[in-house]
């Protein structure tokens, strides 16, 4: 487990200096015929950054959810008279995990919609 936590977070480490980069270059100053082109970059950028914001951040709650739900049906298979505490227990806890990947869909959403480069790249 620890070797594929060091690799993802190698990862995302590369993907900031890659983001990074690219914005500070795409702010310099840029002759007119190439504002289509860093515009297009941007975009794209954009793109596969909230692609990757929403796939992480779903990841998570995804498998909270999960463990939330199979701990929910072993603890309704031991103690059947206890459902009704336990499904209410367990929904109040899924709404809660939900409401973290609904952060990162605003984050994703902010990117592709409200981006804040695209005012640098247009001058």
């Amino acid at each position: 487990m620890r070797k594929s936590l060091k690799g993802i977070t190698i990862f995302m480490i590369t993907m900031g200096f890659l983001f990074v980069t690219a914005a500070v270059a795409l702010a310099a100053e840029a002759s007119p015929d190439t504002v289509a082109n860093n515009k297009a970059l941007v975009v794209a950028c954009s793109v596969l950054a909230a692609g990757i914001v929403m796939g992480i951040g779903a990841l998570g709650p995804g498998l909270g959810m999960g463990q939330a739900t199979g701990g929910a049906a072993n603890s309704v298979g031991r103690n059947p008279d206890a459902q009704g505490k336990i499904m209410l227990t367990m929904l109040v806890g899924m709404a809660m995990t939900e409401s973290i990947a609904i952060y990162a869909l605003v984050v994703a959403l902010s990117i592709l919609y409200a981006n804040p480069l695209i005012k640098y790249v247009l001058g």
